[in-house]
């Protein structure tokens, strides 16, 4: 089953962090992305694939997306050409986050690339873990929770 690239619930509510969200309907037919400023609806973790890889324990793209959807409960974009993913969390103050160097988090003044629905992966830009309702968004703690794995993944193969 295909799904439609705009018209969805979770899609509308996606569009509406833009002032017009037909705009960004229109970019997802036309483009298969559009640019959406944070802030509004959600904020967004960067992680680099490192991060995620180290969390997971694997490259592999089905695996690190049923592992993220299992760990962040929440939607993950992954944009390959640049080796990063992006959690999207609940709009929060940035000093709340506890990881700025190693995984900021991006907020208003900042815009992220989203996909439309039915792009998922393996190349490009791509829904690692699909939003799946309304308000659907990872929890910082959980994101955090990754980070934290991560770094003792990485600190322990250092050794």
């Amino acid at each position: 089953m295909t799904i439609p690239r705009s018209g969805s619930a979770v899609f509308d509510w996606i569009a509406r962090s833009r002032q017009e969200p037909q705009q960004a309907h229109r970019d997802w037919l036309e483009r298969g992305t559009t640019q959406l400023p944070l802030g509004t609806r959600f904020n967004a973790v960067r992680l680099s694939a490192q991060i995620v890889h180290a969390a997971v324990g694997t490259t592999d793209p089905d695996v690190v997306g049923a592992t993220l959807a299992e760990l962040l409960c929440g939607p993950v974009i992954h944009d390959r050409p640049k080796a990063t993913y992006y959690a999207l969390i609940e709009r929060c103050p940035a000093a709340r986050w506890s990881h700025p160097d190693e995984a900021p988090m991006l907020g208003s003044g900042h815009r992220l690339s989203v996909p439309a629905s039915d792009l998922c992966g393996p190349t490009g830009l791509y829904w690692a873990v699909r939003p799946r309702m309304v308000g659907d968004l990872c929890l910082v703690q959980s994101v955090a929770a990754l980070v934290h794995i991560a770094r003792d993944s990485l600190r322990g193969s250092a050794r």
